[in-house]
């Protein structure tokens, strides 16, 4: 059915013309002070009968009579919210930034290993398919009880090479919020020292950390051909924290294997 249709529908089931419509909607728009979310008798039997696009103060107005959520509302004139992350990830972008999710519908359901092969070895590398012995639907609102006020998630950029090759641009990384100071910790290799995720004025940049007074000093690594910078702490630089995770690609998927990556000059 065409968008007015479906609209119809949902207040043909509630059993209200389009005239109460009109007058609950103008209570929503007096509440609010502004006269784009009030619709008119005339406007909506326009909206039902043609092929036209509502205000997203209408639309709102609309979720609310309606009783339903403005996100299926979207849906019924073809814009899906879940579709985001996928769009996302099909341009990504050359800055490093903070990554923030849609928050998925509760009553929806996603596939996660729920059962384990009872041979499967931790301290071995195996293929995850291999590992899992069963794939289940778990409802979202389950893992909405799970505890993420800790974590933020980011985005290498595409161009930020500051911790290549230990983290490859376009890497998902996990940040814990805290703490969201520098910690002086003693670290052997490369790999047991802290990464930051930092905050300037203007981008965000994952990187190595050294605090003197209150300059703050980000340290590339070695191999990336990018320069040391140094920013005064806190007016022009803030720790996010701590970088605990990261998922990265191997293999750019638009090069082949063997294709060396381009890094920036060293000035």
């Amino acid at each position: 059915m065409r968008a007015g249709e479906q609209l119809r529908e949902l207040r043909n089931r509630l059993g209200i013309t389009t005239r109460e419509v009109e007058e609950l909607t103008r209570a929503i728009a007096e509440d609010r002070h502004n006269e784009e979310f009030y619709i008119s008798n005339a406007w909506l039997t326009q909206l039902e009968n043609r092929s036209s696009i509502p205000s997203i103060f209408k639309l709102y107005s609309l979720s609310v009579i309606y009783r339903a959520r403005f996100a299926d509302l979207l849906r019924v004139f073809d814009i899906d919210l879940n579709d985001t992350p996928r769009y996302q990830l099909a341009s990504p972008l050359g800055n490093t930034h903070l990554v923030t999710f849609e928050e998925p519908e509760p009553e929806q359901s996603v596939t996660l290993p729920v059962k384990f092969d009872p041979g499967f070895n931790l301290e071995a590398t195996v293929l995850i398919s291999r590992m899992v012995e069963v794939w289940g639907e778990v409802p979202v609102a389950l893992l909405q009880r799970l505890d993420m006020r800790h974590c933020q998630f980011g985005y290498i950029g595409t161009d930020d090479y500051t911790m290549y090759p230990l983290l490859r641009p376009g890497s998902f990384v996990q940040i814990e919020n805290y703490p969201n100071r520098l910690q002086s910790s003693q670290w052997r290799t490369e790999f047991d020292r802290p990464i930051y995720f930092i905050e300037l004025r203007d981008a965000y940049v994952c990187s190595w950390c050294e605090m003197r007074g209150s300059q703050l000093t980000l340290i590339p690594h070695p191999l990336s051909g990018c320069m040391i910078r140094q920013f005064a702490y806190p007016s022009e630089a803030e720790v996010i924290g701590q970088v605990t995770g990261v998922a990265m690609r191997l293999v750019p998927a638009e090069s082949s294997v063997g294709v060396a990556p381009k890094l920036p000059k060293r000035a």
